[in-house]
């Protein structure tokens, strides 16, 4: 994919500034919580189809936001199932190309035999809208290599609105690395 242009990027912020009206009626719950942090997951193919295997961050004791409650704060043993759940980012790539990736929100998940690393599992999607690398470097590859953890940049930018209200989760400014001026 090519670098998105500025109006690409005049109506991510356009969007960014509508989704007040959505975050009110959302369910996100934020918390602190042993949970996994999938935002940079690298994702394998499962036998079934529609799953994927992502290798996730393993967070304790952090507020993180999802769209269920949180579980206990725990030291994670391998074994142990963790959901999986947002936290703020600070910079992202906007794909806007047919690929696949992995929803990973609220799934899932089995600490692995390092308590630092969790595998989830999540669902295998495309969206006709653009999603989201996060990353903080952009090549030409960022939106066409592999299976990764992602979500779309409305979803982002609800999630982003919705924590501005938070007492214990603020978001970030992030940058979308593509931008590109004509």
């Amino acid at each position: 994919m090519k670098m998105i242009n500025a109006l690409t990027y005049v109506c991510i912020v356009a969007a960014f500034c509508n989704t007040t009206a959505f975050a009110q009626g959302t369910t996100f719950k934020v918390c602190k919580s042993t949970y996994a942090l999938c935002t940079t997951a690298k994702c394998a193919v499962e036998p079934n189809e529609n799953l994927v295997a992502c290798n996730c961050d393993v967070r304790t004791d952090e507020y993180s936001v999802g769209e269920h409650e949180c579980g206990d704060v725990k030291t994670p043993t391998p074994g142990d199932t963790l959901k999986s759940r947002y936290h703020p980012i600070k910079s992202f790539v906007a794909c806007s190309n047919k690929r696949q990736w992995a929803n990973c929100l609220d799934m899932n998940c089995t600490v692995d035999s390092n308590p630092a690393t969790a595998t989830c599992q999540c669902e295998l999607t495309q969206s006709s809208s653009p999603y989201v690398i996060t990353t903080d470097s952009y090549t030409g590859d960022t939106c066409t290599t592999g299976i990764i953890s992602s979500a779309t940049v409305d979803s982002v930018l609800q999630v982003t609105e919705f924590l501005k209200s938070s007492d214990n989760l603020q978001p970030f400014d992030f940058k979308v690395l593509n931008v590109q001026s004509k």
